[in-house]
């Protein structure tokens, strides 16, 4: 292959920067697929742009060749995903990139799915088409973190949302906890949401709270266009409670289509309610690890957990958590209020230690963003 210039490995930077962009129009519509864009480029204009709206519509590369019409043989095709070369809701992509007759394909990262996994840029390169992989490659892991994990690990990516206060506490021994933050905050979570696969949640913020965990357009914040986008799709709830303790009159119930996750036989509790999916359990909690390679099964990309300081430090303690998103609001709450997580720990060193990779304010509070840094010897 020839040796690239500067002047040309900078273009591809900001044609791909672009497709980025055109690829996060679908942040919160794609699942189970991944966010992808395109851009088509000739004689350093850009002819046809697209990205992969949700399944089963065509993926961002067709948009862009449509656009694109006849000025597609000969142009350089900048795509974020490695184009998919197998038969899926839709053709493969590679073949018609091939049939369009483009020059050139430059992939942000090769497709973590086995059926793919470089057979796309190898069929392309088979066809005469200049291949190049890997430009701005943390920049589109980044966008579809959770389809690559299920892809690769067979799970989905979790994060775990927590608000508190100054000092640490997530609600009054009383369980009373609305309203901590501010509503930026809230519209903040509530776009979280909105971009995930799977809200999830345990019986006992179900019970305390009168939860229901939907996505509400009025507190998006988001603009008329993307508003309707994230509206279009609505994550799945789902239930951890492993004894079956909430009532089907429950307001988590009565909000919309649910999944329980259990670890006991059903029988007849739930006769005319949710689907109930019976996974292994210890003592009547449910293994958190099998809930979530049974979601993955499922095609669940993106797990947003908002729990209890029980659930969500089980989730911590076992180490199924890829990032914590954490509201802090400008107030104590005192020592009798509740913690963050429920973790015991007797030593300092046992504490475990986060990266902080963004910390930002949001109204009257502060997001911080932290991912659990790799254990000693591992």
């Amino acid at each position: 292959m020839n040796s690239l210039s500067a002047e040309q490995a900078t273009l591809d930077a900001h044609y791909m920067a672009r497709a980025l962009e055109l690829a996060r129009k679908g942040l919160y519509t794609t699942h189970p697929n991944p966010r992808v864009g395109c851009v088509i480029v000739r004689d350093g204009q850009v002819i046809g742009e697209g990205w992969h709206v949700r399944t089963g519509e065509p993926h961002a590369e067709v948009h862009a060749l449509r656009a694109a019409g006849n000025l597609a043989r000969g142009a350089t095709a900048y795509v974020t995903l490695e184009p998919c070369s197998h038969h899926g809701h839709t053709p493969p992509c590679a073949d018609a990139l091939i049939n369009a007759g483009v020059g050139r394909v430059v992939a942000a990262m090769q497709d973590p799915n086995p059926e793919v996994a470089g057979r796309g840029l190898q069929r392309l390169a088979q066809a005469g088409i200049v291949v190049r992989s890997g430009v701005l490659e943390s920049d589109a892991r980044a966008l579809n973190q959770g389809f690559i994990k299920r892809m690769e690990h067979g799970l989905p990516f979790v994060r775990v949302k927590l608000a508190m206060s100054l000092d640490g506490r997530t609600a009054m021994a009383s369980g009373e906890s609305q309203w901590i933050t501010g509503p930026a905050a809230r519209a903040n979570v509530q776009r979280l949401r909105a971009q995930a696969s799977v809200v999830l949640t345990g019986a006992d913020t179900v019970l305390a709270d009168g939860a229901r965990l939907t996505v509400r357009a009025a507190e998006l914040g988001l603009d008329e266009e993307t508003t309707a986008l994230a509206m279009s799709r609505s994550p799945l709830r789902v239930l951890i409670d492993g004894r079956l303790r909430v009532p089907l009159n429950a307001p988590f119930f009565k909000a919309g289509p649910a999944l329980v996750i259990t670890c006991v036989t059903p029988d007849n509790q739930y006769p005319t309610g949710p689907e109930c999916l019976v996974v292994p359990g210890i003592e009547g909690q449910v293994d958190l690890r099998s809930a979530l390679v049974a979601l993955a099964g499922r095609g669940v990309n993106e797990v947003l957990v908002e729990a209890g300081p029980s659930l969500a430090g089980a989730l911590a303690q076992q180490g199924l958590v890829d990032e914590y998103v954490i509201f802090v609001a400008g107030k104590f709450l005192g020592s009798a209020a509740r913690p963050l997580l429920d973790w015991p720990l007797e030593k300092l060193a046992d504490g475990p230690q986060l990266k902080i990779t963004e910390m930002r304010a949001v109204g009257d509070d502060w997001r911080v963003t932290a991912i659990p840094m790799p254990s000693a010897g591992v």
